[in-house]
């Protein structure tokens, strides 16, 4: 089995802070609000944009530096939603390429490793409830 980082405690990197989680998120949802696939998706689903966005800085923040500052339950939602595994790939591509964008390398890897294991987490989650038995595809080694 790999490693998991999201079973480590402590901060994910060293450098990482508050705002450069809150710029990754606004700028990853003005892009994913944007998107062809998933926007659609999102514009349907979030009724009150800047408290989604406090909300998932808050998530991040949680998962990034262990702040416990959210205290949602992301899976739920999650469920209800229209998703494919074209949705699953296209938010890690534009997650991906904001974290590059926004983050040093190391810290952008720390996000990337976490979206993935999230995404995979989120997919499986989606196909067990359609009764499927389905392998995490996002995962890095």
């Amino acid at each position: 089995m790999t490693d998991n980082p999201l079973t480590r405690p402590g901060a994910a990197h060293p450098d990482l802070r508050e705002p450069m989680i809150a710029q990754l998120v606004r700028t990853f949802y003005d892009r994913a609000r944007r998107d062809d696939l998933i926007g659609p998706v999102f514009e349907e689903a979030v009724a009150d944009w800047d408290d989604h966005i406090h909300k998932i800085t808050d998530f991040w923040s949680s998962v990034m530096l262990r702040t416990g500052r959210y205290q949602g339950r992301p899976m739920r939602p999650h469920l209800i939603l229209p998703l494919t595994g074209a949705h699953f790939d296209r938010w890690l591509a534009l997650f991906e390429a904001t974290a590059c964008e926004l983050c040093p390398p190391e810290i952008a890897e720390a996000f990337t490793v976490r979206a993935r294991r999230i995404a995979d987490s989120f997919e499986m989650a989606r196909a067990s409830q359609r009764g499927e038995i389905a392998a995490p595809r996002h995962s890095l080694d």
